[in-house]
């Protein structure tokens, strides 16, 4: 052959390399194949997870409706028809919110009615068609779960009344549930469904026969506004704010008891929405205190209320307030501002400067 034995021997070896490469390529290729083809795998078509209770459970004597094609699947216009909202687009109702509330009657545990729950809110935002097409019998289902005792469903149901609440014709019916909510948010410790609660009373205007209920509620709610979780506070300030225009409420809120530090909120180094809603809320309390028909009564306030804390001689909301004047925010600022105007004694005073009694404030007549 020509070549020497060592030669041959080297040529062999590089040989086995090769076929040893080859093989563990091989190897890997089909483990890959086997990873690849097991993600593919699709789970069964009815498990007990929520999600397949919410949509395979159907009432008695209902057929479960075939499963609907996979999103990537197209109409013959060429237009995809696997997802709900790709369905309601189309002019289709997907059935899948009526599904969901058919399932909530049901008999469930806790985890899955408040899946259920969850699911719903996401369909009435998603789906507006199929949301507008319920009925207040639908509302009272819901509304129903406020009486269960685990508070994840009773989070989640006052979710899916803050969804419906957005929808015209649903607004009465879900007043009626005001005064369960009001009682919920007073008698649980619960910063979720604090927050849960007083959106839902914020995107409802509530009916006069409520306020005895909020009368009793009032000094939870300035608890919760003093708490240490923003979003319960920037809400509870934003009801506090709304019941400050009420005349037979104004003085509830200013007697009402707040802690000994309450000025804190009015600190430049708080977050800047809950700084905004806070000057707010004291601008509505200086200009309900300022109409005549509220200074014509000699009011009592608490040596701890609220209109010490703010409006009492010993207040140093003055120094807070000019202080935020000069905040980053722009929006900070104006209301901060706003504060300062609405601070003045009113112009029906004016003329008479000896109605305005000095006091420790910056902000007097004139200046």
């Amino acid at each position: 052959m020509g070549r020497s034995l060592p030669t041959c021997l080297q040529q062999l070896n590089f040989r086995k390399s090769l076929v040893g490469l080859a093989t563990g390529a091989g190897a890997l290729y089909l483990l890959y194949k086997a990873i690849k083809a097991g993600i593919k795998c699709q789970p069964p078509l009815c498990t007990n997870s929520p999600i397949c209770i919410a949509r395979e459970c159907l009432p008695s004597g209902e057929r479960a409706l075939p499963q609907e094609p996979p999103a990537s699947e197209a109409s013959p216009g060429g237009k995809p028809t696997g997802l709900a909202i790709e369905r309601e687009r189309h002019g289709r109702d997907s059935g899948e919110l009526r599904r969901l509330l058919n399932c909530l009657e049901c008999k469930q545990d806790d985890y899955a009615k408040s899946m259920i729950l969850h699911s719903i809110t996401r369909c009435v935002y998603l789906l507006e068609a199929e949301a507008s097409a319920c009925t207040t019998d639908d509302i009272m289902l819901v509304g129903d779960m406020l009486d269960e005792k685990d508070n994840n469903v009773k989070i989640q149901a006052l979710n899916a009344l803050k969804a419906f609440s957005g929808i015209r014709k649903f607004r009465l019916k879900i007043q009626e549930h005001s005064i369960k909510v009001l009682e919920l948010i007073s008698t649980i410790w619960d910063t979720d469904l604090h927050v849960a609660g007083l959106r839902l009373l914020n995107n409802l205007p509530l009916p006069d026969y409520v306020h005895p209920q909020l009368r009793r509620v009032m000094p939870a709610l300035m608890e919760i506004m003093q708490s240490d979780y923003i979003v319960a506070q920037v809400q509870a300030l934003r009801l506090l704010s709304y019941l400050a225009q009420k005349n037979d409420l104004l003085y509830d809120i200013l007697n009402c008891q707040v802690h000994c530090n309450f000025l804190n909120m009015f600190q430049s180094t708080q977050p800047p929405s809950l700084l905004y809603e806070i000057l707010v809320f004291a601008e509505r309390l200086s200009e309900g205190q300022n109409v005549p028909h509220y200074r014509a009564v000699k009011w009592h306030y608490n040596e701890q209320s609220l209109h010490e804390a703010l409006f009492g001689d010993e207040s140093r909301l003055a120094d807070r307030l000019l202080a935020l004047v000069i905040h980053p925010e722009e929006e900070v600022q104006i209301q901060a501002c706003k504060v300062i105007v609405s601070l003045q004694c009113p112009q029906d005073l004016v003329s008479r400067r000896s109605s305005c009694q000095p006091s420790h404030s910056y902000f007097r007549t004139g200046e």
